[in-house]
């Protein structure tokens, strides 16, 4: 991105640097969205034989902040990948990837949290991060987080950090399970993620609204607004709805619940579970 600085119209390249992983032998590579987003070109430096290649963007979701790139090579080191959903708080984390443009740098810590979703790094976007304490700094973004076999559990992505921008113990990364799921429907989408859409305002259950409904506990999602020509007015939702169930999945919370309704492909007939004046219903909803 070249821009001119007000001096006699100079102009000078603004660069960035991040992480990534090799997901393939022919170059597939998991990063950020963020990492590459606003790139007009990108240099890709591996660690095994330190040549550098351009890379292609092949789809980028912003919200969830994960992007697909790939460079043309062959027979390339590629991360294994394990399954983000058995992760327990305590189990031991790694992180590999450029801090501060220090190559290859790996941090040790834990699994400090799962399912983090009120945090706020994505605007309207989709979270479920997992929180570790391995020290994650600038240029860690789009690298990998491991597990104590060097498995791919988790892309590092953000940090709560105090004012000097430095690592204080809290790290977010994007689920493997989750990266791959947007990796797939980026290939399959042709670089672009196909989200389901219903159409609804949706509330969170307050003690006092709890106990308005009758309900013992804060389970559950409320239907505030239903939007006019919308998958949940078709489907018969209405406002006041408590929704408690998705796909036979209990509901738990309204970041779950967008997230489940987000990767759902459009023109799938779901059934939401819903409490109407005390009785349990089935909606069936395209």
């Amino acid at each position: 991105e070249k821009q001119g600085n007000g001096e006699g119209g100079r102009e000078h390249k603004e660069q960035g640097l991040g992480s990534g992983v090799v997901i393939s032998p022919d170059g597939y590579i998991l990063t950020n969205s963020h990492v590459v987003g606003a790139a007009d070109e990108i240099k890709v430096t591996l660690s095994t034989n330190k040549r550098e290649y351009t890379a292609a963007v092949i789809g980028a979701d912003p919200q969830t902040d994960v992007a697909l790139i790939k460079i043309e090579a062959k027979d390339l080191p590629f991360v294994t990948i394990g399954d983000s959903s058995t992760l327990e708080i305590g189990d031991v984390a790694m992180a590999v990837g450029n801090p501060l443009g220090l190559e290859q740098t790996a941090t040790l810590g834990i699994i400090s949290a799962v399912g983090r979703s009120d945090v706020n790094i994505l605007e309207n976007g989709y979270e479920s991060f997992i929180q570790t304490d391995a020290a994650i700094n600038r240029g860690n973004s789009g690298g990998a987080l491991v597990d104590a076999a060097g498995r791919l559990i988790g892309i590092p992505t953000a940090i709560q950090s105090n004012f000097s921008g430095g690592n204080i113990g809290i790290g977010f990364a994007i689920p493997s399970n989750m990266a791959l799921n947007i990796v797939q429907r980026l290939l399959d989408g042709g670089g672009v993620v196909k989200r389901g859409f219903l159409g609804v305002f949706l509330r969170e259950l307050d003690p006092n609204m709890a106990k308005a409904l009758g309900r013992e506990d804060r389970s559950g999602v409320l239907v505030a607004e239903v939007g006019e020509k919308t998958p949940a007015e078709a489907g018969g939702m209405k406002p006041g709805d408590l929704i408690v169930g998705y796909e036979g999945k209990p509901v738990e919370s309204m970041q779950q619940l967008r997230l489940d309704i987000s990767n759902t492909p459009p023109k799938t007939d779901v059934v939401f579970t819903v409490v109407r004046k005390g009785e349990k219903t089935d909606l069936k909803v395209t």
